[in-house]
């Protein structure tokens, strides 16, 4: 089996891990969850972070195949399209983005014009799905549970997990957004920890936890099992769900829900410009 070279680039202000991917047997890769810089207090974009993928890749002469998302972002922006503009490659989710398509698209009053069949990406994987990055195989983990398109990509001895689990000190994800599930998440968890127990995990954030110095980009299959502070072995379902609810009780929303899902369930597109021409983002008065 070949395995792949992973490269993590970090945005601090939203605590995220994008990825480029590598088959070390050729120049192809894919990229995962990039990130697109945005001042909400001033309604500003900027590239700045993607652009550090867009150097690291021309810079190692790479040939871009894919550029994916594990999910619906609800603490960042996705620079996809950017990426896809300057690098090429092919944009992919998982096929349940309809039914988040069909969730916020009403919570915004997207109107007719917003497709909800997904088209505004390349590919939807199913789970299951097996698709190429140069001579790497990967295969599709449906594990839905903090929204209901979350996949984790297996890509060698990496697996690219979104927000479904953090460091093994920080937990899980959270699921009270709408389309989320605790007890689909506790299920999605499992079939992830039955990987090998070496296999590599790649996590979208990590919010170091109290007593640790530095920000960690991956963890294995086997300090998840052994010592995740929410789902370690020997935990229940029923544990678990108790455990998840009660503390998303106590959580606020992320700070950049708002613009975050506007623009990620478009596949990281701005809605359409208004009669005057200027873009907006919405916010729904006491609706979440």
């Amino acid at each position: 089996m070949t395995n792949p070279i992973v490269q993590p680039f970090f945005d601090e202000p939203t605590n995220t891990f994008s990825y480029v991917v590598r088959d070390p047997d050729s120049q192809a890769c894919a990229i995962l969850d990039s990130v697109l810089d945005f001042d909400y207090a001033a309604g500003r974009t900027a590239v700045d972070s993607a652009n550090d993928i867009v150097t690291y890749v021309r810079g190692h002469d790479l040939e871009v195949e894919w550029i994916l998302e594990t999910h619906v972002h609800a603490d960042h922006l996705s620079a996809a399209p950017h990426l896809k503009q300057q690098l090429g490659g092919k944009t992919g989710i998982g096929a349940h983005i309809q039914d988040v398509q069909e969730i916020f698209g009403k919570a915004f009053n997207a109107g007719t014009d917003f497709a909800r069949d997904g088209s505004q990406f390349d590919q939807l994987f199913q789970e299951g799905d097996r698709f190429r990055i140069g001579g790497l195989e990967a295969r599709v983990l449906h594990t839905p549970g903090h929204t209901p398109a979350c996949l984790t990509y297996v890509i060698g001895d990496a697996a690219f997990v979104g927000d479904t689990l953090f460091m093994p000190d920080y937990g899980t994800a959270r699921c009270d957004f709408p389309g989320g599930d605790a007890r689909n998440l506790y299920r999605s968890i499992q079939k992830v920890l039955a990987l090998p127990p070496e296999t590599r995990l790649f996590l979208c954030h990590d919010y170091k936890a109290s007593g640790r110095d530095d920000y960690t980009a991956m963890t294995t299959v086997a300090e998840q099992r052994r010592a995740n502070v929410h789902v370690h072995d020997g935990v229940s379902e029923e544990e678990f769900v108790t455990l998840r609810i009660e503390r998303d009780a106590t959580l606020d929303m992320p700070k950049l829900i708002l613009p975050a899902v506007q623009v990620n369930m478009r596949a990281g597109q701005f809605p359409p410009a208004e009669d005057n021409g200027q873009v907006y983002l919405k916010v729904p008065i006491n609706r979440f």
